[in-house]
């Protein structure tokens, strides 16, 4: 019979694509992992990986065979946490995926409320970029990702928790104190400096001032906003942030201003993202709920 222990070696084999890292991951010798896909192969009849002394191949059946693990254990999983659904919330540990653009000013505003009312609720954050995440909803690697919409998740759920505009940063010298909002047309365009491609803020600043993205000077592009920020500092250009971030990036920063983009909003929507037949949905949105409250509070 295959086991599930096969199955979990093949696939730390396909991810590593190295049979000692495989083995190092799954906390086995290598020869105990290497004899479990050996028996895998003969019971299926089929060769999974094409390994000599330099390099490691999933075969074209192979990649076949684990697809079809990847369901397998996406299901077991889910079976185990149906059999705790109906003990004490958030008693099993949760991975949750996080963008770069959202993590560094979400988790610092919930976290606490979330470790006050769940002390023993252990969450594991992975941060990385939004289709990275997307696709390890897909695959059963992480429970949800937390991302910023419209972004393509065909196939996928979302649970939206906060709806937030974009602000103009730029130096006080550069901004008329009586203004107040700034709309698209009176931005310069060649001063405004955003995010490397890639980052699905920038998509977002670009479509709330119905700009193409040609018309963003590759010159200022960054891949952090608080790099953005120390740059408008140094009156170097302008830029767009997220009302959530504003706090953090412009705290200790006396010398920029902050004002509200009057172009039609929300400009962006932050989710939890999970696949359809997620079993833990109750506690996700528990989460949901949290977040939202205390966004409310202290970005309100």
């Amino acid at each position: 019979m295959i086991s599930l222990k096969q199955l979990h070696y093949a696939l730390a084999v396909e991810k590593t694509l190295h049979f000692k890292k495989a083995a190092d991951a799954c906390n086995v010798s290598q020869s105990a992992l290497s004899t479990a896909i050996i028996e895998l192969e003969k019971q299926l009849g089929s060769t999974i990986f094409e390994r000599n002394n330099k390099q490691v191949l999933v075969t074209n059946h192979g990649r076949l065979i684990l697809n079809k693990a990847k369901t397998i254990k996406i299901e077991i999983d889910e079976l185990l946490q149906i059999s705790q659904s109906n003990k004490q919330p958030f008693i099993n540990p949760m991975n949750i995926g996080v963008i770069p653009t959202i993590g560094p000013y979400l988790l610092p505003k919930v976290l606490p409320e979330v470790r006050r009312q769940h002390p023993c609720f252990k969450l594991k954050i992975i941060e990385d970029q939004s289709q990275v995440l997307v696709d390890m909803v897909r695959r059963g690697d992480i429970d949800a990702a937390v991302l910023a919409l419209p972004f393509p998740i065909e196939g996928l759920m979302s649970f939206n928790f906060w709806q937030e505009d974009f602000y103009w940063v730029s130096h006080k010298d550069e901004c008329p104190s009586q203004l107040k909002e700034i709309t698209s047309e009176e931005l310069e365009i060649d001063k405004l400096m955003l995010l490397k491609d890639g980052h699905c803020l920038k998509d977002h600043a670009l479509a709330a001032c119905s700009m193409q993205n040609d018309k963003q000077d590759s010159d200022f592009d960054s891949a952090s906003l608080h790099t953005l920020i120390q740059m408008v500092a140094g009156k170097l250009g302008t830029t767009l942030v997220p009302q959530m971030a504003l706090d953090q990036l412009i705290y200790n920063e006396s010398e920029i201003r902050a004002i509200h983009l009057n172009e039609p909003g929300p400009h962006r929507t932050i989710s939890l993202v999970i696949r359809p037949n997620y079993v833990r949905t109750n506690e996700l949105t528990m989460l949901r709920d949290i977040f939202n409250q205390e966004l409310a509070k202290k970005c309100g």
